[in-house]
């Protein structure tokens, strides 16, 4: 029996009773009693990228709580050969270096590594587990009171649902009308927030922000020099970051338009002479490299961060401007305040970049229309209107 089976079967839970002055959902005398909190969530690095500032807000209002973190893989599998690619996920790089979390719960890539992880969260007794996953949520609640089968259990809860969910203690509610309703994604963590710890995250400390250690500062200096593009502020002419791929397929461009842009800025006079990097994915490295072998010009470089994740940002960060599909490229552009034109479906618009003066942004046609059906002169208009 596993670890997870183990600690449901049998339980029966009291729902406590979150009525207070502040109508918050976890009682305020829990959490100045409490020595250490577990989130649990899925994370993308376009995740963190806002959960940062949360997360940070929290150890600063509580800094008697240890935070601990635990990371759940969604794409957890029984095939072993697919473990060493989920092992290293590059967003941990980022986590660990951060400085807000205690314990980090990662290897949850395997159900054995999974149950093991289960076991290890169960020994530590946590007083208050918050599950802010917003898909299963009847899993992650289950899986939530595994982890601490006597403590207060806090989850996301699909409210459009009928069902019950006895599991939790108290539910952040979340219902299709009400996610819609906010203008950003950030907006909603803060109202859970707020509802959770009456924590007030303003606006303005909501802005994403990353911080490279120098180490991956000379990294991206060092490239540039082998690159032959010169320190940044020595040089007029623009380089530009190129991202058309995502995990999803639903999100990616074709290379193929991607060079159509680059040859197409080419003839405008400010990117006459300019650098274009395209990133790709480790994955997709010597694919792309042969495509380009053919089909590509001079000052066109080919990037992907394979040792560390911070080789990513920090590349981006010595660009003039980025060009990216939907995915975490156009938030670390963000969180680094360089301007970005994003290639986004409809379906999604609060998950758009944070700064609304440092962006622009082509929307695909209709509201299931798959990014690679944007057009290149689309792209191209808003590069050169940026």
């Amino acid at each position: 029996m596993s670890a997870l089976q183990s600690n449901l079967n049998g339980k029966k839970y009291k729902s406590m009773n979150t009525e207070n002055k502040n109508d918050l959902l976890i009682p305020p005398n829990l959490l100045k009693n409490s020595k250490k909190i577990l989130f649990v969530t899925h994370l993308a690095i376009g995740d963190f990228t806002y959960w940062q500032n949360y997360f940070k807000a929290f150890a600063k209002e509580f800094p008697h709580i240890k935070v601990d973190l635990w990371i759940d893989e969604v794409r957890r599998t029984h095939k072993f050969w697919k473990w060493k690619s989920l092992k290293h996920y590059a967003l941990n790089d980022w986590i660990e270096n951060c400085g807000i979390f205690n314990k980090i719960y990662k290897e949850t890539y395997s159900w054995f590594r999974f149950n093991t992880c289960i076991k290890k969260a169960c020994k530590e007794n946590y007083p208050i587990v918050v599950s802010l996953a917003t898909i299963r949520f009847q899993k992650y609640a289950k899986y939530a009171r595994a982890m601490s089968p006597n403590g207060f259990i806090c989850g996301v809860f699909n409210s459009d649902k009928k069902y019950a969910c006895k599991t939790l203690d108290a539910k952040i509610p979340l219902s299709k009308k009400l996610y819609k309703s906010f203008e950003h994604v950030s907006d909603m963590y803060a109202l859970w927030f707020k509802k959770l710890f009456d924590i007030d995250v303003a606006p303005q400390d909501r802005i994403p922000f990353i911080n490279i250690p120098e180490r991956w500062v000379s990294f991206a200096k060092l490239k540039f020099f082998k690159w032959g593009i010169e320190e940044k502020e020595k040089r007029i002419d623009k380089v530009v970051f190129v991202n058309a791929f995502a995990k999803d397929k639903k999100r990616c461009w074709p290379v193929s338009k991607a060079i159509k842009l680059i040859k197409k800025l080419r003839a405008q006079q400010q990117y006459k002479y300019a650098y274009f990097i395209i990133n790709s994915m480790p994955d997709s490295y010597d694919e792309v490299q042969s495509y380009l072998r053919n089909h590509s010009s001079n000052r066109v470089i080919l990037f992907t961060a394979k040792e560390n994740l911070f080789q990513l940002p920090a590349v981006i960060s010595l660009c003039d401007l980025v060009v990216s599909v939907e995915t975490s490229v156009m938030h670390l552009a963000s969180a680094l305040n360089i301007p970005v034109v994003a290639l986004m479906r409809q379906k999604n618009p609060e998950w758009a970049p944070f700064r609304k003066e440092n962006r622009e942004i082509v929307w695909a046609k209709n509201r299931h229309s798959w990014i690679k059906d944007i057009k290149v002169d689309a792209v191209s208009e808003k590069v050169v209107g940026l």
